[in-house]
């Protein structure tokens, strides 16, 4: 069965509007949850309701143990991609620290085999270009 890592942003469009339930429920899939998106959706959490459904969804992947948190070699590594990001697709010092979040959940779901489904194009698009990873694209809405 495929592996999976959701996106942030797709996370938040299903929390927001109610999108993606396909894609978050499907049973074609095993989904794992990045730590950093798990990051990401708590710091944007800022109502009661979107704190307890971050709650809820790390729960549910606690409890199988399914949470990718990036290992120092992922992170080793993830320092290359931006470097590499600098010197070969001309990415100033203060974009590239702009993906370190992107190239984290590129490199943890590469790690465990997973893919990326997400719907920023452009950032893991240039990721894939000095590191290959599996990556899936949603359209916007």
């Amino acid at each position: 069965m495929e592996r999976i890592v959701i996106d942030t942003n797709v996370y938040v469009d299903w929390l927001n509007e109610g999108q993606h339930e396909a894609i978050l429920f499907q049973r074609e899939a095993v989904k794992y949850l990045s730590a950093v998106v798990l990051m990401e959706l708590s710091a944007g959490a800022f109502s009661a309701r979107d704190r307890r459904l971050v709650r809820e969804v790390t729960s549910a992947f606690a409890k199988v143990g399914r949470i990718v948190v990036p290992t120092v070699a992922i992170y080793e590594e993830a320092g290359d991609v931006l470097r590499r990001l600098q010197e070969s697709r001309g990415y100033t010092v203060a974009s590239a620290y702009g993906l370190v979040n992107d190239v984290l959940i590129a490199l943890s779901a590469r790690s465990i085999g997973a893919t990326v489904i997400t719907q920023n194009e452009r950032d893991f698009v240039a990721i894939q270009t000095i590191r290959p990873f599996k990556l899936a694209l949603v359209p916007h809405a």
